[in-house]
């Protein structure tokens, strides 16, 4: 049997190589501005259609973790988009995918931020990063890799640009059909969420 002793003296010696030293942690806040959107781009077998969610606008925080001695950013904070505010600019076609993603059960499409590879560079006035989030949406929660393009025009203002490729399958959602099954969406479709925020360190 291990002794009581020699396992408090490894737990002493282990945990801390698994923690942060949180003296060194730098606490960086992005506010998010007016103007975000977010745009779905998909098919069917006979065209192309695009949806969106313009003006966001709820004054959301997310708040940026850093530590010197990790190279991945840790991130807690996310936009929450009503789904019944899809657009896709044909009135059959919102109402089609305001049914086909549940929005009287499930009202809200949540975005989470979980981590960057990165800090963007804010002295550059572009700049490429991977990220992490997890998506909410008709109940079923999944994590994606995000690719974002930052773009800053001043130091303190940032233009954050996230694209995924996504399945309506991944939220255990069947693509929708009309017409006797005629028309048929395709599985795939292209996520891009456009946000503006100032930094505030």
């Amino acid at each position: 049997m291990f002794p009581l002793r020699n396992l408090l003296f490894l737990l002493v010696i282990v945990l801390p190589s698994f923690s942060w030293n949180t003296n060194n942690l730098q606490v960086t806040k992005w506010v998010i501005m007016k103007g975000g959107s977010l745009r779905v781009d998909g098919s069917t077998n006979i065209n192309k259609f695009n949806c969106e969610i313009a003006n966001y606008s709820n004054p959301d925080t997310i708040k940026i973790s850093k530590n010197p001695e990790r190279s991945s950013i840790n991130i807690a904070g996310d936009v929450k988009l009503n789904v019944q505010n899809f657009d896709c600019h044909n009135p059959v076609m919102t109402a089609d995918l305001r049914k086909t993603l549940k929005a009287k059960q499930y009202p809200n499409l949540v975005i989470r931020f979980l981590s960057l590879n990165k800090y963007p560079n804010l002295s550059s006035k572009q700049d490429y990063v991977k990220g992490l989030v997890s998506i909410e949406l008709a109940g079923v929660t999944r994590r994606f890799e995000v690719d974002y393009k930052f773009l800053s025009s001043r130091e303190d203002v940032l233009d954050l640009i996230g694209t995924r490729k996504i399945n309506f399958t991944d939220f255990n959602i069947t693509p929708p059909r009309k017409i006797g099954g005629m028309i048929q969406t395709d599985n795939e479709l292209s996520v891009m969420f456009a946000l503006r925020v100032k930094v505030i360190d």
